[in-house]
């Protein structure tokens, strides 16, 4: 693979509003080999309720087996209680999509609409992105439209500020920040756990009838800086925590009748578990209804699935990742979950000259295309400003 492509991409930004994918792609390679383990600090109860998930095993079952295979796109909070909001249901009301990934706790931390619970208000803040959100809830209700939840969960500015022991500290106190400046909460720390499952019981009750969770890991690189830092740790390794909060958070939201989804590097089906942030491709797939790997051509540097180009090749490059996909399930028999991956629609002009093309309607269709001849009918579309490319075909 070409590592100096994968390094240099680091240092370049793909706007706002990004998910997992967008932010930290470049790293990946790197990431999922790195499994260094750091300095032990006591904290027994989160422990003993990862000890007592591994024990206690509960059968996960779909809440909603008769919701229909999702074609959905990405909405930021700020085009879902903005202007942009009826010309996205126009997309879906006159084609075969059906759903929408809607930001109700977004990449800095914030509630996207003016919550009042006491509980979320103490570990968060909310700002009003989303005016009306029963409003809102009511015209997807209208318009048939699947909605589905988008929840940040340990990449936490706001609540790393509020709350910095639920943090990673350095060694003079201070919160620790990534190179963009944006700061994680500790996915030891239980009352991580409960408060973005509490944001997550709140989107259920207003109508949201599945929780996707984004950024289910500790930050990039975390095995290279943890001994620089200062958090609270039990014995549980970084995969045992990360997997438990999924299997927490299933347990606790499969009784509200919502489906649980997870977002992950599409690189995870690719490579061994990623022990160095806490992430395991199939344990992780065990304990949701429904994965969504991050399977963005653009995102895969050369060598990858024998290309020299992957973004220029999006048909083979997105058959490539879902045989990837579907081999690394193979074996989970009742346990696997839908397979509804991400796909491209932007154009990744900062790989630069030769490594990209513009991404429109046919790229779309080819990714499409790519899935439904491997046997995926579900798929969801990101564009991180909410521009879709028209008159494609959502067959």
């Amino acid at each position: 693979m070409d590592i100096i492509l994968t390094l240099l991409m680091l240092f370049l930004g793909t706007g706002s509003n990004q998910n997992e994918g967008d932010n930290v792609f470049k790293m990946l390679a790197a990431t999922y080999i790195n499994a260094a383990s750091g300095q032990q600090i006591a904290g027994p109860d989160l422990h003993a309720l990862v000890s007592k998930n591994k024990q206690e095993s509960t059968v996960k079952k779909d809440p909603q087996p008769d919701a229909p295979a999702i074609k959905g796109i990405y909405v930021t909070s700020h085009s879902a209680g903005g202007a942009r909001m009826p010309s996205l249901l126009q997309l879906v009301n006159e084609t075969d999509l059906n759903s929408m990934v809607i930001d109700i706790k977004d990449d800095n931390g914030y509630i996207t609409y003016a919550t009042t619970t006491p509980e979320l208000l103490e570990y968060g803040s909310s700002k009003s992105f989303i005016g009306d959100i029963q409003q809102l809830m009511a015209e997807l209700n209208r318009n048939n439209i699947y909605p589905i939840a988008r929840i940040v969960v340990f990449k936490d500015t706001v609540l790393a500020v509020k709350h910095p022991q639920l943090s990673f500290l350095q060694k003079d106190g201070t919160v620790w920040k990534n190179g963009r400046g944006e700061s994680f909460v500790n996915p030891y720390k239980k009352e991580v756990w409960d408060y973005n499952i509490a944001v997550a019981k709140e989107a259920a009750k207003l109508g949201f009838k599945e929780i996707q969770f984004d950024y289910v890991r500790f930050p990039e690189g975390f095995d290279k800086k943890e001994e620089t830092l200062n958090y609270e740790k039990t014995n549980s390794s970084r995969v045992e925590v990360v997997t438990g909060f999924v299997k927490y958070a299933r347990e606790q939201l499969e009784p509200l009748g919502v489906r649980v989804s997870i977002d992950i590097f599409g690189y995870a089906a690719s490579v061994p578990a990623a022990e160095g942030i806490g992430q395991d491709f199939v344990q992780i797939s065990n304990d949701v209804h429904v994965i969504s790997p991050m399977i963005y051509p653009s995102h895969y540097s050369t060598g990858w699935f024998n290309l020299k180009t992957p973004d220029r090749s999006p048909y083979e490059t997105i058959t490539g990742a879902i045989k990837d996909t579907q081999k690394k399930l193979a074996d989970s028999n009742e346990l696997k979950p839908i397979i509804r991956p991400w796909i491209q629609d932007f154009t990744a002009s900062w790989l630069g000259s030769g490594n990209y093309i513009k991404y429109g309607k046919a790229e779309v269709e080819a990714q499409i295309k790519a899935l439904h001849d491997s046997g995926v009918t579900e798929y969801l579309l990101w564009n991180a400003g909410n521009k879709y490319s028209p008159g494609v075909d959502y067959k």
